[in-house]
């Protein structure tokens, strides 16, 4: 594989002042299976301030200097370097206690979590794989470098890398390591939301994630307990085929990779167990359980730290997932004067997602509406019509011109002309405004 000018130049000016130094893991991984690596890091024999002596006139930032890290910033993007080490007791199920670095390069690979992370490149371009990584790509397995249940408990976060990997690759996680991660995944206690969140997000985004859902739900329950209740809750209902829990993963499958929008198919349905009745018919229904879903994945995702512009978009679109898509220009323009083009988008989206699942004729019929619903949006939004006050072809100004007083009469008026442009029954051209308005004025002013 290709080693880029900028990585080469860090590893020439380490070699050149005596230390061995290899790109290594996750960058080794990637061009492996033909992807362009996002970052490139480099493991050597050399210390920090033996790295910084090796490569005159390049700027560092020391990132960690107790690991041995060191981060060279250069033309291609930074690279971190890092000193071969081996790592001692890990005492807080997140970070070694203290390193070594008397090491080599395979004791520095040992270390590592999966084999598929746990391989360099020599100068020449060989790759150097004492854990059999090579053989797991090819295969598309995640496997433990060593005992799983050790790496575990040194590190939880790496259960949730492994399942991130998994769905990011699209690979089956080992036996071993799977059986390890499902009984150790009371450790992600120990680690903070925000690293959970990162891992989540990262997870969610990627083609097998539906199927990690499915296959690893009992460790996603550790920091989401609300979705547990999903788990085998068969909704009874001539609409749906699945239990909840399985329709939600595969509505994450069936909607694009985005992070925002597959949040929000993951936690579209939260609500649902908590709004289950069945009728007199037997029939099982989940009146409001868009509203109730929504203020329940509000509260999930702030304890997860997720960044408010997010949750909010999550939550906005978990609490209109379950109206009526609108059938007509009409309450087309309603719902994208209240919602804007971006959200009502987004719920065309979520809109599919959710019918992904459905028996043929419920799939077949929901579709039809929702295509109705995206036509009736694109007809709107082609004619360039007011979806907002700052949108209409008069202002306030405008009205004050009318002879209207300054109060809050002006407002009443404003709003008056604008729903009626919502409603069709109004242009948003200035003449007709005006005229409207000034027969408004004798009805609203004081």
């Amino acid at each position: 594989m290709e080693i880029p000018a900028h990585v080469r130049d860090i590893l020439e000016g380490l070699e050149l002042g005596g230390y061995p130094a290899y790109p290594v893991g996750g960058c080794v991984r990637d061009g492996l299976l033909g992807l362009t690596p996002a970052d490139w890091d480099v493991c050597t024999a050399a210390l920090p301030s033996q790295t910084e002596a090796a490569l005159p006139g390049l700027r560092f930032v020391e990132t960690g200097m107790r690991h041995g890290t060191v981060t060279v910033l250069t033309g291609g993007g930074p690279v971190e370097v890092t000193t071969f080490r081996r790592d001692g007791a890990y005492e807080d199920g997140r970070h070694p206690a203290a390193v070594s670095f008397q090491a080599g390069l395979e004791e520095d690979l040992a270390r590592r979590d999966f084999t598929v992370n746990a391989m360099a490149l020599a100068p020449d371009g060989t790759v150097i794989d004492p854990y059999g990584g090579q053989e797991d790509l090819a295969a598309g397995i995640i496997r433990c470098v060593g005992n799983p249940s050790a790496r575990f408990e040194e590190d939880a976060l790496r259960i949730l890398r492994a399942l991130r990997f998994a769905a990011r690759l699209d690979f089956q996680i080992e036996t071993d390591t799977a059986q390890a991660l499902l009984a150790q995944r009371g450790l992600l206690e120990k680690i903070s939301p925000e690293r959970i969140f990162k891992e989540l997000t990262g997870l969610l985004t990627g083609p097998g994630a539906g199927r990690v859902l499915r296959d690893f739900a009992p460790v996603f329950y550790v920091f989401m307990p609300e979705l547990a209740a999903q788990h085998g809750f068969w909704q009874n209902n001539p609409n749906h085929i699945h239990d909840i829990w399985t329709h939600t993963t595969m509505a994450v499958d069936a909607i694009v990779p985005d992070p925002v929008l597959r949040l929000t198919m993951l936690l579209h349905d939260i609500g649902k167990p908590a709004r289950y009745f069945t009728d007199e018919a037997g029939i099982g229904h989940f009146y409001g359980h868009a509203e109730t879903g929504a203020a329940m994945a509000d509260e999930l995702l702030r304890r997860l730290r997720c960044d408010n512009a997010a949750r909010r978009r999550v939550t906005l679109l978990i609490e209109y997932h379950d109206i009526e898509p609108p059938q007509t220009e009409k309450s087309a323009r309603r719902l994208l004067a209240k919602l804007g083009e971006e959200v009502c988008r987004q719920l065309l989206a979520c809109w599919r997602a959710d019918s992904d699942d459905r028996g043929q004729a419920v799939k077949e019929r929901n579709l039809a509406v929702i295509l109705r619903s995206e036509q009736a949006m694109e007809t709107v939004l082609a004619q360039e019509q007011c979806f907002s006050k700052r949108d209409m072809a008069i202002n306030g100004q405008d009205i004050l011109a009318l002879g209207v007083p300054e109060s809050p009469a002006v407002g009443r008026i404003l709003e008056t002309l604008f729903q009626q442009i919502l409603s069709g029954d109004l242009p948003n051209e200035r003449e007709p405004l005006l005229a409207q308005a000034a027969r408004l004025r004798e009805e609203l002013t004081p």
